[in-house]
């Protein structure tokens, strides 16, 4: 006889394990059995790798008003006045809330220590030296793991929403979790999984940010919102054989200089606020000035250049000791010593504006399911994120959670249901996923990356198609799509130990597809440049592009009302 589980049944199922999932969890009501579900480890996200900050008008010399302004300049026409206004205005009491649990910002006499950074008119972002994130999801997992109400299901995979087939609500996900895949029951679903760098070869991601939340909101019908819109960091380690490493925009606010291979400070050549212009200024500008020195290079022979240099030099060797511990240290792991000599740098995608529709209280438009974090497009960030705001979002908009209307759960199917195995001998296809994954990247990152046009966009939406289709007929994706976890609300399959990662490795990739061909097709609809989302047949900015782009299944369309403009997705 098959073996019986107990599936598992929360009043919350929060899925990601960044500060967004973390502090989400941390406010809900004590009395709520949540689940916090992670795919990896607590610290593998990219809320642990964010370096530079946290902001908020908390200085005497600085303003809500000032913040506000600050963030609707950056996000260049599309922020949410509404959205913009409950961050910052929530933003003081988030802070107090973090001092509270114990975070660790550096100090400035009996004050949180504030700096300067891009397109911010006052010293208001709080740090933890260069390791910000860090500071903030060590202390946040601390306190998760010291609630007897959450429990952490950590290693495991999600593949999709669980919906009510007549309501259409949803009520749950379907999950590999300790090697089986299984139907996780919930009343309310949050997803805080971060973003999709991972779909760009160049990217500060780390390996997990393959865009799980917003593939699977797509799939389960959710409207997602702005796309197009994905945000460069200016300055990511460019050095054979290393990741690429952020070097934190908080070292240009404590005056580091660009530089070409000149020793010319070419930022003032593009922008009069030179290397402390907003992110998708910098980034485009080091991308165009390295263009223009590959052209020189190459009528002289020479080999393309592939980064510029940021220079440490001009700030004090004890402000960057005291400052930047993490950037030097890994940078000398590299053989680059900082303070005598400059870093190689080039732009890379880091992160996404867009994400899945949410309101004022986090909810998506799909009943009993809500969104926060970098997953969630709130209206905060609009076509460009001002620094440092996105760890504040995480805050603010977790912080809902603590008002959260709990439904009846589900109860729908039997307390106990059958556990399979899974047959032997299906074709796994482990190095053609692989591979996939890796054209994939190079495609995005060569069609859509900081500059796009409708020729490339074009050719990469069709490699992507093609791609899909040949990911969709392979014996791996036939028999998880059309058997197995169709089933999972009525069964459970155990899956031998060998398949788990090339279970996870699949779903990545299934992930990643989606929101690639999602991404191109927003990119090839807005026929303007704003923000992120840089056009070179299109380089303006146009007032009857001053709308969202809304997706849902295969409708790409826009805010406006008054003049819809409506295509189908091929």
């Amino acid at each position: 006889m098959p073996q019986q589980v107990q599936p598992q049944r929360f009043d919350v199922l929060v899925i990601g394990g960044g500060a967004a999932g973390l502090y989400s969890a941390l406010c809900l009501p004590r009395h709520y059995r949540v689940g916090l579900i992670t795919k990896e480890t607590l610290a593998q996200s990219a809320s642990d790798w964010a370096q530079g900050g946290i902001a908020a008008a908390i200085a005497s010399d600085d303003s809500v008003q000032l913040h506000l302004e600050d963030t609707l300049s950056a996000g260049a026409g599309l922020c949410d006045l509404d959205a913009v206004r409950y961050l910052v205005n929530q933003a003081p009491d988030c802070i107090e809330s973090l001092l509270e649990l114990g975070v660790a910002f550096d100090q400035s006499g009996d004050r949180p220590a504030l700096t300067l950074e891009a397109a911010h008119r006052r010293p208001r972002v709080l740090h933890a030296a260069d390791a910000t994130g860090r500071a903030v999801v060590v202390t946040l997992t601390r306190h998760v793991y010291q609630r007897p109400n959450i429990d952490v299901l950590s290693g495991t995979f999600v593949f999709d929403l669980w919906l009510n087939p007549e309501t259409g609500e949803c009520q749950g996900a379907i999950a590999l979790h300790n090697g089986v895949i299984q139907a996780i029951e919930a009343a309310v679903v949050v997803l805080a999984t971060g973003g999709g760098g991972q779909v760009f070869s160049q990217t500060t991601n780390p390996p997990a940010s393959t865009g799980d939340g917003v593939a699977m909101a797509w799939r389960a019908g959710a409207t997602l919102r702005d796309l197009e819109f994905m945000q460069f960091h200016p300055t990511a380690l460019m050095k054979p054989g290393a990741p690429h490493f952020l070097i934190s925009e908080a070292v240009r606010g404590e005056g580091a200089h660009l530089l070409d291979q000149h020793g010319h400070r070419f930022m003032f050549d593009y922008h009069p606020a030179g290397e402390l212009a907003s992110r998708d200024i910098v980034s485009r500008s080091i991308y165009q000035h390295l263009q223009q020195q590959t052209i020189q290079a190459s009528q002289n022979g020479d080999r393309s250049i592939p980064h510029v240099w940021l220079d440490l030099r001009p700030i004090a060797p004890e402000v960057i000791q005291r400052r930047f511990p993490t950037i030097i240290q890994r940078c000398q792991s590299y053989g680059i010593d900082v303070f005598t000599q400059p870093i190689p740098v080039a732009p890379a995608a880091h992160y996404w504006m867009g994400g899945v529709l949410t309101d004022l209280e986090s909810a998506t438009s799909i009943s009993r399911l809500y969104a926060v974090g970098e997953t969630a497009s709130t209206g905060v960030h609009g076509a460009n994120r001002l620094a440092s705001n996105s760890l504040l979002e995480c805050v603010v908009f977790g912080h809902n959670m603590a008002h959260l209307p709990l439904p009846p759960p589900w109860r729908d199917r039997p307390g106990d249901v059958p556990t399979r195995s899974a047959p032997a001998g299906i074709d796994a296809g482990l190095s053609d996923f692989h591979e996939w994954r890796s054209h994939l990247q190079q495609w995005v990152w060569s069609h859509a990356g900081i500059c796009r046009e409708q020729a490339s966009l074009d050719q990469a939406i069709a490699q992507v198609a093609a791609l899909r289709q040949q990911f969709n007929h392979h014996g791996f994706s036939q028999w998880l799509l059309n058997t197995a976890l169709p089933q999972m609300s009525h069964s459970s399959m155990a899956v031998d130990a060998s398949q788990i990662a090339t279970l996870q490795t699949w779903g990545e990739l299934r992930n990643l597809l989606d929101i690639a061909s999602l991404i191109l097709k927003s990119a090839a609809f807005r026929t303007e440049s704003r923000g992120g989302h840089y056009r070179r047949d299109y380089p303006d900015a146009i007032a009857p592009w001053q709308v969202h782009t809304l997706v849902q299944d295969d409708r790409l369309y826009t805010s406006t009302p008054a003049s819809p403009q409506v295509v189908e997705l091929p």
